[in-house]
């Protein structure tokens, strides 16, 4: 018996391939990831800074998302028929055969309470729960025809954010720091922050970075208490203790990383060195106590407290530093009807109360730093509300809308946006796009385009197949583009 033929015997193809040294696929992969120039050491940077496939209108993202599902027809969508027609059966063609998550039968038509008024050039509608958006039409865009595949948060969360109603695909702005790098090598390319003391019904997939390497994953922080979780150094250990302690676990992982020339190896190493890098970092750039008074009152901000005017000046803070994208996250949008706060009357106005003026604040001081240019912003949830009441809630005395998820508003500003426009149009109930319809994946595409990328080409080979963000779908919406 030869115990050398018998261990190469049981090992199998893809064991021989990931062992092969040198050559391996692993090999191969880890020096790409790495950079190792010829004959020489590795450079263990995966988020150096990298070109994209064509010069970009904006440099960096800010993604202001509203979990839950704003209900457009009372923010954006003014639908005077449907008003007129409060009260009324919705008419068949509409919910026949249809599938909503909480309604079934014939309900009730629902005109919106809140009062309308234009504003802008572009005669933009917008209702009096969002009067800090009022003075910003001149410079966003209202994409009124937006629509996805899916009618639950956590699908609906997932496909708008990594191009897959399941959990495993990269997110948005993994893809995106995976594609440009990060312009800071002290603070992470992807930076999450979330409000409302709520995780987003997605989950962590929504910044995650499924099958490509965890080291262009979003991190989390945190504008009340420790900034990030598990950063700062324990009792009895010092900045040079850490210092040695990183240097022989950096020697142990570039051992295995030769041997084994696996691309976690170079992710492993790469994150024990930003997060020695961020301890001192992180702690300035999330202590917003640094910015004036007038600052702090416009956004409507308090230093220590984890809220949404807090992370929308955080973002401004991040993308001053170099942050590539900022994702935020904000819970309370599932205006079912079944309390008081989430209600389209007066609870949609407090919800309102805490979010446009920091929404506008943000965008005004953007524009007036001159980062607005090279900076896009996205307003929106992952579907939008029904034209009728909610189906549990209908005899309630608080009004509520359904999950709706084939017409809904967004806007964007910013970087390679045209600004003052609305692009789309429902129909006079609100049922149904009549006019541009933008699918996710369309959207997921134009952000990509914006950012100098071809998203048929920003690729990751996984299992056999060239996986991207807009899957084998998605359309530059080119009439929303400067």
């Amino acid at each position: 018996m030869n115990p050398h033929f018998d261990l190469l015997q049981a090992q199998t193809r893809r064991q021989f391939l990931n062992r092969a040294g040198q050559f391996s696929l692993g090999s191969i992969a880890l020096n790409a990831l790495l950079g190792h120039a010829s004959g020489g050491t590795a450079q263990i940077n995966p988020l150096a800074p990298r070109q994209p496939h064509f010069a970009p209108k904006a440099k960096r993202v800010v993604y202001l998302h509203m979990s839950g599902g704003p209900p457009n027809l009372d923010i954006f969508d003014y639908k005077p028929e449907l008003v007129k027609r409060d009260g009324q059966d919705a008419p068949d063609q509409f919910v026949k055969g249809k599938t909503f998550a909480f309604t079934s039968g014939i309900p009730k038509l629902m005109g919106s309470p809140h009062k309308f008024s234009q504003h802008g050039k572009a005669g933009m509608w917008m209702s009096d729960a969002v009067p800090n958006f009022h003075g910003i039409a001149d410079d966003i865009c209202l994409i009124k025809s937006m629509f996805t595949d899916q009618f639950n948060h956590a699908p609906a969360e997932l496909m708008l954010l990594t191009g897959s109603p399941r959990q495993g695909r990269p997110a948005m702005g993994s893809w995106v720091t995976y594609g440009l790098g990060s312009e800071n090598e002290n603070l992470p390319g992807f930076v999450v922050l979330i409000s409302s003391g709520v995780q987003p019904s997605g989950g962590q997939g929504l910044w995650g970075t499924g099958f490509i390497p965890s080291v262009f994953q979003g991190v989390q922080c945190r504008s009340k208490g420790d900034p990030v979780l598990y950063v700062t150094d324990p009792p009895g250990m010092d900045r040079d203790i850490r210092r040695k302690t990183l240097d022989a676990l950096r020697d142990l992982n570039e051992e295995q990383a030769r041997e084994l020339g696996h691309p976690e190896t170079a992710t492993r190493i790469a994150q024990y060195e930003l997060a020695f890098r961020m301890q001192t970092s992180v702690p300035e750039v999330m202590d917003i106590s640094r910015e004036p008074q007038a600052v702090l009152d416009a956004y409507g901000a308090t230093p220590g407290e984890a809220t949404f005017a807090n992370n929308c000046l955080l973002a401004r803070r991040l993308l001053e530093q170099g942050v590539r994208f900022v994702q935020l996250f904000d819970w309370g949008w599932d205006f079912h009807g079944t309390n008081g706060n989430e209600e389209i009357n007066d609870g949609l106005t407090r919800k309102m109360a805490r979010t446009d003026k920091p929404v506008a604040a943000l965008l005004r001081e953007l524009k007036q730093s001159g980062l607005l240019e090279d900076t896009l912003i996205v307003w929106g949830g992952e579907f939008g509300r029904t034209p009728f009441r909610e189906g549990r809630t209908s005899k309630s005395a608080y009004l509520g809308r359904d999950h709706f998820p084939d017409a809904y508003s967004v806007f964007l500003a910013g970087g390679g946006i045209k600004p003052g426009i609305i692009y789309g149009e429902t129909d006079e109930l609100g049922f149904s796009i009549v006019e541009n319809k933008v699918h996710v994946h369309d959207f997921q595409a134009t952000i990509l385009h914006l950012l100098g990328f071809n998203h048929e080409k920003l690729t990751y080979r996984f299992q056999g197949r060239d996986f991207r963000l807009t899957d084998v779908h998605g359309k530059i919406v080119k009439g929303i583009l400067a």
